[in-house]
């Protein structure tokens, strides 16, 4: 395969890489929360959260089969109730924000998350850089970038999945189900995409190894774009 070629097959998995963690960080369905349901004619409170708020929804019960169960699913017709954390919004009454401690947490999976998209833009800056000019070597830095990116986004996923399993157990909260659902998805897809494509960019932009023991790199021919 040619290098431009490769070139090209990675931009396109660094792309969707992008997409995929700029997805996870404005959405908010991380994780979904719910009480397991203990009578009927009445309502249970299921949330779903993500980096920025975290959202209620009281959802009416009334058919028996759901009794022991988790609350939900989610998608069930109910009131919803969303509020952004507190720390992002001074003063807002965070009520709806039940474990204080867990703000640590958010802050940092979202700053962490931010982090991940700054490398991105600069890894894209300098993409562009190197196609105006017409020359590749800022690709080996725009990989580098890329590779952060995708770590940045790895720690982000991990701080949120260590906030959902305080939140389960927490002494303070009603919830005791919980799963992963499509925002986390998106970051776990982007985080992957992003660390290998940053990686093979790398690779791609290095001198063509020598194919005989007595050259240099710099003997050898230069790969056919």
């Amino acid at each position: 395969m040619r290098k431009e070629t490769k070139t090209k097959v990675l931009f396109f998995v660094i792309l969707v890489g992008s997409v995929c963690m700029l997805t996870a960080v404005v959405t908010d369905h991380w994780a979904v929360l719910s009480p397991r349901v203990e009578t009927i004619n009445t309502t249970c409170e299921a949330v779903h959260f993500g980096l920025w708020k975290l959202c209620k929804k009281h959802i009416y019960i009334e058919d028996k089969e759901y009794i022991g169960k988790p609350c939900g699913p989610i998608s069930l017709p109910g009131e919803m109730n969303c509020s952004y954390f507190r720390h992002f919004t001074p003063g807002e009454d965070s009520e709806i924000f039940e474990v204080k401690t867990q703000r640590e947490y958010n802050i940092s999976g979202a700053a962490i998350a931010l982090f991940s998209l700054a490398f991105v833009i600069l890894g894209t800056l300098c993409v562009l850089c190197s196609l105006k000019k017409g020359k590749d070597y800022m690709y080996k830095p725009a990989g580098m970038f890329f590779a952060f990116a995708g770590l940045c986004a790895f720690i982000s996923v991990e701080v949120m999945r260590q906030s959902v399993l305080r939140m389960i157990a927490s002494e303070h909260t009603i919830w005791i189900e919980y799963y992963y659902s499509w925002s986390f998805a998106c970051a776990c897809t982007g985080f992957v995409l992003l660390l290998l494509s940053g990686i093979g960019l790398v690779l791609v932009s290095m001198p063509q190894m020598p194919r005989n023991p007595w050259e240099s790199c710099m003997d050898a021919e230069p790969e056919q774009m």
